[in-house]
């Protein structure tokens, strides 16, 4: 399937929580090449829209399509998800780490050498994750999103526990990841700069 022929359709969705609607009959659509960004106060549902949209949880009600279709192994083979949580195990290696993700996804033509060395961890791969500092585990994360071919990503707060130049290390691998025609879903308190990539956004609030 061609980049330029991907796309995540959601109709008239529907989230509540502890009887209190988070959102009702929203819709939107996202094609290759595109960002969305979600924003909103604490507790406005913008975690819960990205649960729904990575399938941890059912909408209460309306739709998502994936190119057309109900989600179906086809989506879930093509996007990936970084939460709050960075999602790394601190008893094994930086190494260790990447070889479990490529081995649980679909491995992409980037090396893990490579990909520690875009998010500024070259060096650190035989260093327990139990040893990194909050920044690096978050790096080392983030890294996952390098090695393997995904075309949606969908992340949840991905400047948590980054300073200056960790954020500008993740804006530039989403630009890239956008501009080979991937597309982004992501919460952020923020300012999100991509360069000449203009974010769609979605206020909950």
């Amino acid at each position: 399937m061609k980049n330029e022929h991907i796309s995540l359709q959601v109709e008239a969705l529907s989230c509540i929580r502890d009887d209190r609607v988070l959102f009702k009959q929203l819709s939107f659509e996202i094609k290759g090449k595109q960002v969305l960004l979600l924003e909103g106060k604490n507790g406005s549902g913008k975690t819960s829209l990205l649960r729904i949209l990575c399938g941890f949880r059912e909408p209460d009600s309306g739709e998502i399509y994936w190119c057309g279709n109900l989600l179906d192994n086809q989506y879930y083979a093509q996007m990936v998800y970084i939460g709050h949580r960075d999602g790394v195990k601190d008893e094994l290696t930086v190494q260790e780490n990447l070889l479990v993700s490529t081995a649980l996804g679909f491995a992409s033509q980037t090396s893990i050498s490579q990909a520690l060395k875009k998010v500024d961890l070259q060096g650190h791969d035989e260093v327990l994750v139990q040893s990194l500092s909050a920044g690096q585990k978050r790096r080392l994360s983030l890294a996952r999103l390098l090695i393997t071919d995904n075309k949606l990503w969908i992340l949840d707060e991905p400047f948590t526990s980054l300073d200056k130049d960790g954020i500008a290390v993740v804006e530039a691998l989403m630009t890239e990841h956008v501009n080979r025609g991937g597309m982004v879903v992501l919460t952020s308190h923020h300012d999100v700069q991509l360069h000449d990539i203009k974010p769609q956004i979605i206020n909950l609030s």
